[in-house]
């Protein structure tokens, strides 16, 4: 079936997933008619014109649990990220009388603009109270459909609401008919083009007016991560009205162009790979002690959880730590901002005299080797993509990496027996072991 023909049967399969509808064939918890919702909220932007207002970003840092806070948004603003969404917010615990989780987790500022807020929810009354206490702070609210972690499966929320496209028809409604800012959506794929294509309508007709498509499957994570399949997310670009962010495979630079050659998207998301690279939007080359340097500045301003900043410095050091093993120690017993900064220095201390020894890899970044699967060698020292091998022994013969995978199927579907170098919008902590083969990466 074509992409055309699929957007053609959608329209049918959407009817008939989300719950009862009217005479007229509308959603009944459809309330308001698109001609009322407009005046209702005459100076909400609406699909390209919220887009545009944003400054049409193609460079966006995804939602990141404890990892996209706002000095991380700040530090990925500086190297080329036109758009940060916040961590996944829990609406209920966002919208509590008590206001602790509310303060701890949500930041901004004046300069910090365009930000969007994304929330996982299964109540839309819960999801409508926690996003009303963002309006005039944020340009929108995101719902998260994609989380597709354990956690997400107890809470019944994230991509564990795939199967119930009635709910989450009434949790987008319920905000494109009563919040003043618009809402956006983030979205997995299924196995079939022609479901992704119905899921994608039916959340841009509950009123989504941007839609972020993750191009994996909910089953793909760990080691099962596998390619995230670029053509579902060219189909559902070309079978809806609304801009679409593409999010999956995004290791370098060239390969953001590369995406959104491929899918047609109006911008492309990182999430891994921005936590090892935030610099990664701007196609600079930087050692990694800079990022963790200007990072730790940024911090002087703004107050950051230190579990967070711990986080960032195993993923910046990831390649360094297993090296100079007897600073993961430092790093993790850090308890203030200082101690974080002493362990910085001596690291970046260290990492200049690696540099300097007479069998350290000579390193021009105008003239980067590639190794014989397409990644690119750099230095312990220089930020770079987190790399791992596939451990998935059922469907793998050998241990394979994203780019082998890449060049076998340059004309084929992507498949899930290929090894990846994830990211996710639900990372929480940084858990990496010493052994720098096996690198613990969650899901983009």
């Amino acid at each position: 079936m074509t992409v055309a023909d699929a957007a053609k049967e959608s329209s049918t399969n959407v009817k008939a997933a989300v719950g009862a509808v009217s005479h007229a064939g509308v959603p009944t918890h459809f309330t308001m008619t698109e001609d009322e919702i407009i005046a209702k909220f005459p100076n909400r932007l609406r699909s390209y014109d919220l887009f545009k207002k944003m400054g049409s970003p193609r460079h966006i840092v995804a939602p990141m649990v404890d990892q996209s806070e706002l000095a991380w948004r700040i530090l990925s603003r500086r190297y080329g990220a036109d758009l940060c969404y916040t961590p996944m917010f829990h609406a209920k615990l966002f919208s509590d009388d008590n206001p602790k989780y509310r303060n701890e987790q949500w930041q901004t500022n004046d300069e910090e603009k365009p930000v969007i807020v994304q929330f996982c929810a299964n109540d839309p009354d819960i999801l409508l109270k926690a996003a009303k206490l963002v309006v005039g702070q944020a340009d929108a609210v995101d719902l998260n459909l994609g989380c597709p972690q354990r956690i997400a499966s107890r809470g019944h929320y994230g991509s564990f609401l795939m199967e119930d496209w009635d709910l989450i028809s009434r949790l987008i409604r319920k905000l494109h008919e009563n919040l003043e800012i618009p809402v956006t959506a983030k979205i997995r794929v299924y196995e079939d083009v022609e479901k992704t294509v119905a899921y994608a309508k039916m959340v841009e007709a509950a009123g989504a007016q941007i839609i972020t498509v993750h191009g994996r499957l909910r089953e793909q994570k760990g080691h099962k991560t596998g390619l995230a399949d670029w053509d579902k997310i060219k189909a559902v670009k070309a079978a809806v009205k609304v801009p679409v962010f593409a999010n999956g495979n995004i290791l370098y630079y060239e390969d953001i162009q590369r995406c959104m050659d491929a899918t047609n998207a109006d911008g492309v998301m990182s999430a891994e790979s921005n936590l090892y690279n935030p610099a990664l939007f701007s196609g600079k080359i930087l050692p990694t002690w800079q990022m963790a340097e200007e990072y730790l500045e940024i911090c002087k301003d703004i107050p950051t959880r230190f579990g967070y900043i711990r986080a960032h410095m195993f993923k910046l050091f990831r390649y360094s730590l297993p090296i100079h093993t007897d600073l993961r120690q430092q790093l993790g017993t850090a308890k203030s901002l200082e101690d974080f900064r002493s362990f910085v220095e001596e690291m970046k201390s260290r990492l200049i005299e690696d540099s300097k020894k007479e069998d350290a890899m000579v390193f021009d970044p105008e003239n980067v080797e590639i190794d014989a699967l397409g990644y690119r060698k750099y230095p312990h020292w220089i930020c770079q993509p987190a790399l791992r091998f596939e451990h998935d022994k059922v469907h793998s013969q050998s241990k394979r990496l994203l780019n082998e995978a890449l060049v076998e199927n340059a004309t084929e579907k992507p498949t899930s027996d290929s090894a990846e170098t994830p990211s996710c919008e639900c990372v929480s902590k940084d858990t990496s072991e010493s052994d720098p083969k096996r690198l613990k990466i969650s899901v983009e």
